[in-house]
């Protein structure tokens, strides 16, 4: 099973609708192996976002994702990665389809409700950047044989 690092930014804490986020997760059938509410501080927020520290709206990032704390995930299931990427559909809000998080709940670019990891080797590095080993957890969720044909899990 793959995992990935979702982040609930400020927008959706702020709005209430962090478990209306986290629900769908669920609902889809992803296992929940962490999850924490964190401040993200400067060095954190640098290292996290240091492929965009060139460009002009970096500052503005930084600024967003420091109002409140986020809640980050580790999420588990098969192909985890490009699942919680449809989920939350694409960045800019404004497109994102139907059904989506993002396209459901969201208006902005910025303010998109959810970070997540773009692929599996992204997932891992940032999964590891909030996560420590202790903080994740490796169970069999009850229902695991309603979720998946026996050679899939």
């Amino acid at each position: 099973m793959e995992r990935t690092l979702i982040l609930i930014k400020p927008d959706a804490l702020t709005r209430g609708l962090a478990g209306t986020v986290l629900a769908r997760f669920e609902q889809k059938g992803l296992k929940i192996a962490g999850i924490k509410m964190i401040q993200l501080d400067d060095a954190l927020l640098r290292e996290h976002y240091s492929h965009l520290a060139a460009k002009p709206f970096f500052p503005t990032i930084c600024e967003f994702m420091s109002r409140t704390p986020v809640i980050a995930l580790c999420l588990e299931g098969l192909e985890a990665v490009e699942v919680c990427r449809r989920l939350c559909g694409v960045t800019n809000s404004r497109q994102a389809a139907p059904g989506t998080i993002r396209g459901d709940l969201g208006m902005s670019m910025q303010a998109n409700l959810v970070h997540a990891s773009d692929s599996p080797e992204t997932a891992q590095a940032e999964v590891a950047r909030f996560f420590k080993p202790q903080e994740l957890f490796d169970y069999q969720p009850a229902l695991i044989s309603y979720q998946y044909a026996s050679d899939e899990r």
